[in-house]
């Protein structure tokens, strides 16, 4: 039954991006053989890694290598929990945030490229327009969701 809750666990970590990468690296002894401590939870690891050197129990250097983390994960982890406490601690989605070719502005301009009938070309039409007018180069299936994105923000305003 334990290993069924702890599979199930550690499918809910995964899930939500919080499954620690190298759980076999945590060596604290709190991790070994704990009902509680899971060392493949990463944010409870980063908390603990964060409370052993706030205790002066350990350097960042030495916590950081029980905890089978870097150093710098350390710092970046130290610096997350001052700022947003324990959510500052949960794994943050890599990679950009926001659109930086297909911005509004842009999006703005190939809407206005309306047909006779006040439709939009499709995507691929949008694509060569955006290459030919911008420079900017963009596969026509991303165009076509980030037009949608756009087109219900701009319905979402107009209510």
């Amino acid at each position: 039954m334990a290993s069924r809750s702890a599979s199930r666990r550690r499918q809910a970590l995964e899930a939500r991006g919080a499954l620690h990468p190298h759980p076999q690296d945590v060596r604290d002894p709190l991790f070994r053989d704990s009902a509680f401590f899971d060392p493949h939870d990463v944010v409870q690891v980063k908390y603990e890694m964060l409370r052993r050197v706030r205790t002066g129990a350990s350097p960042a250097i030495e916590a950081a290598a029980e905890f089978g983390l870097s150093r710098p994960a350390y710092y970046l982890a130290r610096e997350a929990f001052t700022r947003e406490g324990l959510p500052g601690l949960l794994p943050r989605k890599r990679g950009p945030k926001q659109p930086h070719k297909l911005t509004d502005a842009v999006m703005a301009a190939l809407t206005a490229e309306r047909t006779a009938e006040g439709d939009l070309p499709t995507p691929a039409a949008l694509a060569v327009v955006l290459h030919e007018r911008w420079g900017i180069t963009a596969h026509p299936r991303s165009i076509a969701r980030r037009l949608a994105r756009y087109l219900e923000h701009q319905e979402k305003k107009r209510l």
